[in-house]
């Protein structure tokens, strides 16, 4: 009976911890499984040939450590409970990819050597054609794009708007409208457009810098207080183990689970918010 429940309350366990996951990065129901997915051996090969090994290994290590500390705990609840300790925590508590700041400072750099070129006397086409030679890194493949399509006679305006698609951030769709206004201007004014372009994104740089700055306070707080916690369970597990034998007991199994996906929600609560909020986009493409 006891194993019984205790395989139950891993089972639950799990369930939460995925749905707490899914529920983080808004995954739809309805595109957790594609229409026509392939065979399941096919899908395990394919996982196996994208797997990073260091992340291979350290799935391996931390389902390794949930089987020993289950067989040192006689507690079923541990063979879920690490795992995902093991694999979710650090994920959970790690800060985020600041995507947001690293376009803003490829934007800034490209918008300022255009004005630069543009003071020239050349044209807006001419412009962007010349910079895709020397592109920042994080919009090289973008441009690259860009010059193929106006190479195919599409026009600036159609040309520019597809890359704010490829792009999908509403700082790339500031700057790509106003190129898309100067283009149908023959250039006129683009100038000083674009130089107010770059003061304004470097103004945006330093609001959000300081803004993750104050996000990354509470971050650490928790981190801080998670470690501490881990640490100081393990070793009253290990010096007071009569402590937790209530535990041990097919309640206790249960009450257990509760407890670490309760505090596994918390986590995920606390990382959403220090997520930057999604923007609405102001340039959209005909699709």
């Amino acid at each position: 009976m006891m194993v019984l429940l205790g395989v139950t309350s891993a089972m639950v366990l799990i369930a939460g911890v995925l749905g707490a996951v899914a529920w983080w990065q808004g995954i739809p129901a309805d595109a957790v499984r594609p229409p026509s997915s392939p065979g399941l051996w096919a899908q395990v090969v394919d996982t196996l040939r994208r797997t990073d090994p260091r992340g291979a290994a350290w799935v391996a290590g931390a389902l390794a450590a949930g089987v020993s500390v289950t067989a040192w705990t006689q507690w079923p609840v541990m063979l879920a409970v690490v795992p995902a300790a093991f694999v979710g925590v650090p994920k959970l508590l790690t800060a985020p990819r600041q995507t947001d700041i690293a376009l803003l400072q490829a934007l800034d750099r490209w918008v300022r050597t255009m004005a630069a070129t543009l003071a020239t006397g050349k044209s807006v086409t001419d412009v962007l054609r010349g910079s895709a030679r020397t592109p920042p890194p994080l919009l090289a493949e973008p441009l690259v794009l860009l010059v193929r399509r106006l190479d195919d006679q599409w026009t600036p305006a159609q040309a520019l708007t597809a890359m704010a698609d490829e792009l999908a951030a509403p700082d790339a769709d500031a700057v790509l409208a106003s190129l898309v206004l100067a283009a149908q201007r023959g250039g006129t004014g683009a100038t000083t457009t674009l130089a107010a372009l770059a003061d304004t994104i470097q103004n945006r740089l330093a609001a959000l810098r300081e803004i993750e700055a104050e996000r990354a306070k509470p971050r650490v707080v928790v981190r801080q207080v998670t470690i501490i916690t881990l640490v100081v369970l393990g070793a009253a597990m290990i010096l007071a183990r009569e402590f937790f034998a209530p535990f041990a007991t097919p309640t206790g199994q249960v009450i257990l689970a509760v407890l670490v996906v309760a505090y596994s929600g918390s986590l995920v609560a606390l990382r959403r918010m220090t997520l930057p909020r999604r923007r609405a986009r102001i340039l959209r493409g005909a699709s």
